[in-house]
């Protein structure tokens, strides 16, 4: 029984990311090009998220200050969920809602690009960094699931909105992860010139 619950959740991502593959390549190729088209003009990426989504913009902008499979320079990322004096500070004086939105009003240039990630489309501290994204003339990437939510109502035409179809938080954070692996490798074949395929 315990080792066909655990084969039952192996079962159920692998199907999620044989089905997600064909309906998200487009928005992960395409923010893959946005992301490479603000670093390289001379812009970085912002990224913020709640819970297991900090976890994420935290490795993603390790992949990117670091290096993901290939060395290269640093490229400029920075997880808005990293400093505590911050965090607090901001929860505690204004609220929880603050702690992104000040931070991009804070770091946010325009030019620059926010990953907002939200497995329900709905987080309020998210939501108020992408609006806060786009006052100053900064490009969203969202990553969401379930329906997209009210982020995904928020979107400009000039974002790119990556909505894992699921409902169940864990199966979309895995396929977040996942995604966050295609695009830092659209990046860097990329800058490094390969092909890659249409």
């Amino acid at each position: 029984m315990r080792n066909q619950r655990i084969l039952g959740h192996f079962l159920e991502s692998a199907e999620l990311k044989k089905q997600a593959a064909e309906v998200l390549a487009d928005p992960i190729g395409n923010a893959a090009d946005l992301m490479f088209s603000v670093l390289t003009q001379g812009n970085k990426i912002l990224a913020c998220g709640n819970g297991g989504s900090a976890a994420d913009c935290q490795h993603f902008a390790a992949e990117l200050v670091g290096r993901f499979e290939k060395e290269r320079l640093p490229l400029p990322a920075m997880a808005l969920t990293t400093d505590s004096s911050i965090m607090t500070a901001v929860g505690n004086d204004y609220s929880f809602r603050d702690v992104f939105t000040k931070q991009v009003q804070a770091f946010g240039q325009p030019g620059d690009l926010l990953l907002a990630i939200s497995t329900s489309g709905n987080s309020a501290n998210v939501m108020d960094a992408i609006e806060a994204a786009h006052d100053r003339e900064m490009t969203v990437v969202a990553l969401t699931g379930k329906g997209g939510g009210a982020i995904g109502q928020m979107l400009t035409e000039n974002d790119v909105h990556i909505c894992v179809p699921h409902d169940r938080t864990a199966r979309i954070q895995e396929v977040h992860l996942l995604v966050i692996h295609c695009i830092c490798d659209g990046i860097d074949a990329a800058l490094f010139g390969e092909d890659v395929d249409d």
